[in-house]
């Protein structure tokens, strides 16, 4: 992964902060949420497929992005609040060289393969 790549990344996760910081809750809402997403992990408990698809589900950015607007649209904290942890988070992943997962396994991403 280049480092304009991460650099971008780190400017989408700055921007997730940005985000948050305009909401009404304490910092410490941000820091114990921000991990979640990699709940989404749990399906390669079943094998790659729901693996990939239950990570997937979790880090994609446009799924994020679509419910934080929904948040936006209805007024609802609570989806704003999901929408920017699952948008800071992804973007923070994808820092790291984490990408979407495809179905052959965990370290096969569409930043290429982890670990390489």
């Amino acid at each position: 992964m280049t480092t304009s790549l991460k650099i971008e990344e780190l400017a989408m996760l700055v921007l997730g902060i940005w985000g948050f910081s305009l909401l009404n809750y304490s910092w410490w809402w941000f820091a114990g949420l921000f991990f979640l997403p990699d709940i989404g992990m749990l399906g390669y408990l079943v094998n790659n497929k729901i693996g990939a698809i239950s990570y997937n589900i979790f880090h994609h950015k446009a799924i994020a992005i679509g419910i934080g607007l929904i948040g936006i649209f209805s007024q609802s904290p609570e989806l704003q609040l999901a929408g920017i942890i699952l948008f800071s988070h992804s973007s923070f992943d994808r820092m790291l060289g984490y990408g979407l997962k495809y179905e052959k396994g965990f370290k096969f991403t569409h930043l290429g393969e982890i670990g390489k």
